[in-house]
């Protein structure tokens, strides 16, 4: 048996191959549409005196707002002295599992499309190859669930904590009652909805291929041929 590498272009044309590359393309989707964020948020401070004043509550990926200064050094505000101020909530946690998982399923579509294209005929040829693959693919189904979940229920976090109520939360000069704190500008969180979205598709996406791995491994094949054992009708023999 040859085992160099042999170019067949043909798997793309097939379930097997053509999932891997969708999967290839929607981890990339995943992790940039949240990796690559960054926005600002602008909280409004209506004094008593008629005058207003303005902060910007800058945040980014992996959203470590709790490490975000909003207010630096100590600041006039409304005439009133403002110390050094972060704003409230940590998300990296939920964030940066999301985008390692999209960033192993992009390295692992990637090796399996080199070996469907090249090395398919040693991939068919042994029972290794197709059950770590199925293996590999169903445990990845199970971490997509628990990434987007996590990072769905992070995103809300970072929502509430750069919101009109989040903000006027973090600052005690927000709770006077002569001074109103409001966010008049909000930075379009889009993309970040479209991760959420990209975590789930990609979940329900490699669901899909685990089936068609599934089917290439010794354990579909043993099932197929007990059921058609079974499904012979016994000729008698004669007398």
């Amino acid at each position: 048996m040859m085992t160099g590498f042999r170019l067949n272009l043909s798997p793309l044309k097939e379930p097997l191959g053509f999932v891997k590359l969708v999967e290839w393309l929607t981890a990339i989707f995943a992790f940039g549409s949240c990796g690559g964020f960054s926005g600002k948020n602008v909280l409004s401070l209506f004094c008593g005196d008629g005058r207003n004043e303005s902060l910007n509550a800058n945040f980014h990926y992996p959203f470590r707002l709790s490490q975000i200064p909003l207010v630096v050094g100590n600041t006039t505000l409304c005439n009133h002295s403002v110390t050094t101020t972060y704003m409230v909530g940590d998300s990296a946690s939920s964030a940066e599992f999301f985008v390692g998982i999209a960033t192993v399923c992009f390295l692992y579509s990637m090796v399996a499309l080199l070996v469907y294209l090249g090395y398919m005929h040693i991939y068919k040829d042994s029972d290794f190859g197709p059950i770590f693959d199925f293996l590999i693919t169903a445990i990845l189904v199970f971490l997509w669930l628990v990434c987007s979940s996590a990072w769905a229920k992070g995103l809300q976090n970072v929502k509430d904590a750069t919101d009109t109520d989040g903000l006027s939360g973090t600052l005690a000069l927000c709770k006077g009652s002569n001074i109103t704190c409001e966010v008049t500008e909000f930075t379009n969180m889009r993309t970040l909805n479209i991760s959420v979205v990209f975590g789930y598709l990609n979940m329900f996406v490699w669901a899909g291929n685990a089936w068609f791995v599934y089917k290439e491994t010794r354990w579909h094949s043993q099932k197929i041929s007990s059921q058609s054992g079974h499904g012979r009708q016994q000729v008698p023999s004669p007398i």
